[in-house]
């Protein structure tokens, strides 16, 4: 036991779960915990704005495979937060929110800057807490990072009421935590994993469809071994885009909405379907009463209220995707004696070839693909690409082929716009070494283009490359597909001019006007020492195809 502040209390336990970046912003009521972050070794890296600090923290986690932290006072501070707690919450990425709360006798009141911040994030978190004494701190930071980081992770909140930050009082802090309730299953069912096992074994046309629950258990190893053993084509969500190398013989890229067509064609043809850490959510899915009606579906998720829930299964298997991967490879094994070129790889095959790339010929010199073709190949392996979210974001998913896990990072199931900028700074705070990318559309890069001077301030360099079509572009693809070509604020003009303004934040701008120049402009902000904004001007009419309207099945797809 030692006695110490609320706040030397809440930092000295940040410092036990090995946390070395905080992205926030300070403010009154959590005041008493940044005095105390002076005296520590941990980073903290001022953001903009504190939608920006929690998709920073979501960045870092992704990209580095362990919890991301930030910080905002209370009130507008801790609102800000939310947005970003949402997407976190959607996508399953592991984040602790700090924020400070009026003192404990305003509570109630309607004091200066207080609002109920564990009631209004209670649907955007996985978990929220409130600690109203000194001693109850260490326990709750504890509980906080166990909860954001186990089972399916998620965001969790401390609020931190400030009389509790300033008061001191003896503490101690736990080894480890018990949550009553809180019981994960890692490890699957023998008796679900022999079902399944028989169901692959016999499987004449074997499909499997991996989302982001593959890598957030480090189980694509065991997803390409099992794929490669029964020779099942892999589809990925959106959120699952890395788990399995794009340029893999049985990779059919993405599914969904804007999936590939060789994905949302062939998945109709499985006889059995291995779903693995995936939600089947709407943009997955399509319609989801006619998605696969007849195909046999193994769903494994460590979530249980996932299964069933969008999607009826034939064998539900409740574990980790690593362990599950690992105990379906062993059981099959078990069950297959030869492998055999079938009638179903041979259609895989063909499948593919009739969808290989083909050359573009529209007569323009910049077109998305060509861009992120030409990305793809100027970028070392390793390399984290973010996107922001609209045209931008599913012409990447298309066309921009991701080869490792943690490494395509972007806003699945919330959609947020802004997010990818941000991330981004996260990302390479999480992996210094690495070239990190954000794929930008316009529209989005303005919502949090001020983290342009996080990132030129705390020497976080990345590169930015922006789809500049003068347009909100995905809600002009659709006002032009099914309202008539009847625009309706969409058309954002020549303002900014994205050169200047990285240029008055002291970052890099540039300008490219053909896939020469990209590739020149690309090559010189990877080595530059400031973040470098690449404005890259494409057609406002340009389409993002194959698109399958919403409420639709798959086979619906139009382009």
């Amino acid at each position: 036991m030692v006695k110490l502040s609320g706040a030397k209390a809440l930092i000295g336990s940040l410092e036990r779960e090995k946390v070395s970046v905080i992205f926030g912003f300070p403010g009154g009521a959590i005041m008493p915990a940044y005095d105390a972050l002076l005296d520590s070794n941990i980073r903290h890296i001022l953001a903009r704005h504190e939608q920006s600090a929690a998709h920073m923290a979501d960045g870092y986690a992704r990209a580095g495979g362990r919890t991301g932290v930030c910080m905002a006072t209370s009130g507008p501070g801790a609102t800000n937060l939310v947005t970003g707690l949402a997407n976190a919450q959607l996508d399953s990425s592991p984040v602790v929110a700090i924020t400070g709360q009026v003192s404990i006798p305003q509570i109630g009141l309607d004091a200066f800057q207080e609002a109920d911040i564990i009631g209004i994030a209670s649907a955007a978190t996985k978990y929220s807490f409130q600690p109203r004494k000194v001693g109850e701190i260490p326990k709750t930071i504890k509980a906080a990072f166990h909860i954001a980081s186990t089972g399916r992770p998620g965001p969790v909140l401390v609020d931190i009421p400030k009389d509790v930050l300033v008061d001191s009082a003896e503490v101690e802090f736990p080894e480890k935590v018990e949550i009553r309730g809180y019981k994960i299953v890692y490890r699957p069912d023998p008796v679900q994993i022999n079902k399944a096992a028989e169901m692959l074994a016999n499987a004449e046309r074997p499909f499997i469809l991996a989302g982001g629950g593959v890598t957030l258990s480090n189980a694509s190893h065991g997803l390409r071994q099992l794929a490669e053993l029964i020779f099942a084509p892999v589809a990925t969500s959106l959120m699952g885009k890395g788990s399995f190398p794009e340029d893999h013989p049985l990779s059919m890229g993405t599914i969904g909405m804007h999936g590939s067509k060789e994905a949302n064609q062939l998945i109709y043809g499985a006889d059995v379907l291995l779903a693995v850490g995936c939600r089947f959510s709407d943009r997955t899915t399509g319609k989801v009463d006619e998605f696969c009606p007849t195909t046999h579906v193994i769903h494994v998720d460590i979530d249980a209220a996932e299964i069933g829930k969008n999607k009826c299964v034939d064998v539900a298997i409740v574990s980790d995707a690593s362990y599950a991967l690992s105990a379906l490879h062993q059981a099959v094994v078990a069950r297959i004696t030869t492998k055999k070129d079938t009638e179903w790889s041979r259609k895989v095959r063909e499948v593919k070839e009739a969808y290989a790339d083909k050359i573009e010929n529209s007569g323009k010199e910049l077109t998305p693909p060509k861009v992120l073709k030409e990305l793809r190949r100027l970028l070392p392996l390793n390399s984290i690409v973010t996107t922001e979210v609209g045209q931008n974001q599913m012409w990447s998913s298309l066309y921009f082929k991701a080869l490792l896990p943690r490494t395509f990072i972007t806003s699945g199931g919330f959609g947020c716009m802004g997010y990818g900028f941000p991330a981004s700074i996260g990302a390479k705070a999480a992996k210094p070494d690495v070239h990190v990318v954000d794929i930008a559309g316009d529209g989005s890069f303005m919502m949090t283009e001020n983290s342009l001077a996080t990132s030129v301030l705390e020497k976080i360099p990345v590169t930015v490359l922006i789809l500049n079509n003068r347009m909100l572009g995905m809600v002009a693809q659709w006002q032009r597909l099914f309202y008539n070509r009847r625009y309706s604020a969409v058309e954002l003009g020549n303002v900014p001019d994205f050169v200047k303004l990285a240029e008055a934040y002291g970052a890099q701008g540039l300008r490219v006007g053909s896939i020469r120049e990209l590739s020149d402009a690309f090559k010189k902000s990877l080595t530059s020492d400031v973040t470098t904004v690449i404005d890259v001007p494409i057609d406002p009419e340009e389409n993002v195809l194959p698109m399958v309207p919403a409420g639709y099945s798959l086979k619906d797809v139009i382009g």
